[in-house]
């Protein structure tokens, strides 16, 4: 009897003992459950929906031109004094005194003298002295015909000049030519841009970006998007910041930034970062972005 009871209550405390673990772990299960069931609501970046500016554009090379230059054939003999090549002179200014006159600058400009031999010229005596206003400078473009629709006077541009890498030169279309290069297949068009400081030297070439199809568009960064198959989607926050998933229609890609064609209104609300901690029907913290 002592041993049938030994083991009677052996099995009532390996059960209570049981019993006590799986309530421990029930208890512990509620405690977590009540803690961490009211999880704030993620912080995203969101974008409020403006204008911005948005253009396409088209790419070519030309070499500079002078706005404005005069070429003067003077004998070496015949000077008074040297010439200052290089320097800057304003209208009216001497730019040359010869023995039997003075040559002053018609115009604004910097002095500068023609790299041909004196062999060439038929005298080692003659020179040729130049005045150059560079402060516009013009550019010839052969722009595809492709772009015909597009091309028209007053297009603005950029021009860049290798000697200045980092630094971009303002400019506009100046002219059109009214036909087609039946060889080239090209439209001739003038470019006119700002040398301000004449770095860009006559003669150098240029890399020319011009801007067509300019307008101001709905706009949202390119990272706020969704891609499904050939469909583009985006979270939109609306009451109590709760997020839906919007289908968009885009246009032009402009530095980070697409054009919003249908789907949105300006002042909307978007997700711009943190994609992948949302999920529709989500509430979420909104961080305005600043920028």
């Amino acid at each position: 009897m002592k041993k049938s009871k030994k083991i009677t209550i052996g099995i009532i405390i390996f059960f209570l003992v049981i019993a006590l673990i799986i309530i421990g772990r029930y208890a512990v299960g509620l405690y977590f459950k009540k803690k961490f069931s009211k999880r704030p609501p993620p912080g995203v970046i969101v974008e409020i929906i403006s204008k911005k500016n948005f253009s396409q554009s088209l790419e070519s090379y030309c070499t500079s031109l002078s706005s404005k230059t005069l070429s003067f054939k003077i004998k070496k003999n015949e000077l008074l004094e040297p010439i200052n090549f290089n320097k800057k002179v304003n209208k009216g200014d001497a730019i040359a005194k010869l023995s039997n006159k003075t040559i002053t600058a018609p115009f604004a400009g910097v002095i500068g003298k023609r790299g041909i031999s004196g062999s060439s010229l038929g005298s080692e005596n003659t020179i040729i002295l130049t005045l150059d206003d560079s402060k516009k400078v013009l550019c010839d473009l052969k722009i595809p015909e492709v772009y015909a629709a597009v091309l028209k006077k007053g297009l603005k541009l950029n021009a860049k000049f290798s000697a200045y890498k980092n630094k971009i030169y303002k400019g506009k279309i100046e002219s059109v030519a009214s036909r087609v290069d039946a060889q080239t297949r090209s439209i001739l068009a003038r470019a006119k841009i700002n040398n301000d400081e004449s770095e860009i030297i006559p003669g150098s070439l240029l890399e020319i970006e011009i801007f067509y199809n300019d307008k101001d568009s709905l706009s949202i960064a390119d990272t706020s998007v969704i891609y499904e198959g050939n469909k583009k989607f985006v979270y939109k926050i609306i009451e109590n910041n709760i997020i839906k998933k919007t289908e968009v229609e885009t246009g032009i890609r402009n530095l980070g930034n697409l054009e919003i064609v249908s789907g949105l209104i300006e002042g909307d609300k978007i997700i711009a970062e943190g994609l992948t901690k949302v999920r529709p029907g989500m509430k979420v913290k909104p961080i305005i972005n600043s920028q």
